[in-house]
This record gives C-alpha cells, structure tokens and sequence, in this order.
C-alpha cells in the first residue's frame, strides 16, 4: 500500500464512505497501515487530552490502545459470534483493518490543545470517531442493520470500559 492509498482511504473512512471499508476490509495489506493509523490516533488523544501536570501520559496512551484491542474483541465476540447476521463472515483480520481506518477522525484531538474551544473540537472528534467505528463495524461484519452494529460498538464499547475499571481496582489494590 502506498502512502497516497493510505492518505486516500483514511479520507475516505473519515467521510463515513462504506466503499472505503469494503476496500479496506478486503486488502491484507492495509492491516499494518490500519495499526498505524490506530496508534497515531492513540497519541493524537493523548497529547490533545493533555492536563497540565499529567505525568501519566505514556500510561494513557498506552492504556488507549489496549482500549482499541479489547473493544476489538468485544465487537468480534459479539458480532461475529453471538448476534451475527446470515451474512456475517468476518476475522479478526478484517475488524483491525477497518477500524484501525475508521479511527482516523481521533487525529483531530490532538486539536483538544487549542485554548477555551478545544475541548469542542475533542467532543466532535469523538462523536464523529463513534459514527466511524459504527461504520467500520457495519461494513467488516457484512450488516445490512445500521442498529445491529450500533448495539454491537455500544456493547464493545461497554465491555472495554468494564475490562478498565476492573484494570483500574486491581492496580488500586495493589497499590495500597
């Protein structure tokens, strides 16, 4: 994959365009790419999310991917396994592709820095990364329901926040 294709389809999965997940989900070479694209948001979020006096900034951006690979199994184990469609037919493969792509709009957040709007700009970036992922989700597990993979991202997205609040007590407890 050149660097023009990979420009061409974050634009892409940035304007919400299925044709772009279907390219993207169907390419083997877009995985690494896809990864990529994942982590730069990831740091995009952390530095754009910065409060003076972190210091926990490489934590956050690590703990934002572990995020992204436990959502990622949470929206295969539920979608491809528990409420799959008869056309569902997806791997592991397919998921980071497309939302590895659909993640794009979180490089927006590093916008999150600019006095007294920023903040705007992080919420924005963020509903506009859901509808993205809703988009990947929906195109990598062959839906033709727009709620199917609705509830498939809110119950993914539920599930990573339970594997970090129960990550957050166990390092609380062995802390004190």
């Amino acid at each position: 994959m050149t660097v023009a294709s990979m420009f061409r389809r974050m634009a892409g999965a940035a304007r919400l365009d299925a044709a772009t997940y279907e390219e993207v989900e169907a390419d083997k070479t877009a995985t690494w790419p896809a990864v990529f694209i994942a982590v730069v948001s990831s740091l995009a979020i952390t530095i754009g999310d910065f409060h003076r006096g972190d210091t926990d900034v490489v934590p956050r951006f690590l703990a934002g991917l572990a995020g992204w690979i436990v959502w990622l199994f949470f929206i295969w184990l539920v979608g491809v396994k528990m409420i799959p469609e008869p056309e569902t037919r997806s791997d592991l493969g397919e998921l980071i592709r497309t939302t590895g792509f659909g993640s794009t709009p979180g490089l927006f957040r590093i916008l999150g820095l600019i006095p007294i709007v920023g903040w705007l700009i992080v919420v924005g970036a963020w509903l506009w990364t859901l509808a993205a992922m809703v988009m990947a989700v929906r195109q990598a597990l062959d839906y033709k329901s727009l709620g199917r993979a609705i509830l498939v991202c809110v119950v993914g997205f539920t599930g990573q926040l339970a594997v970090m609040y129960l990550q957050v007590l166990l390092l609380r407890a062995a802390t004190t």
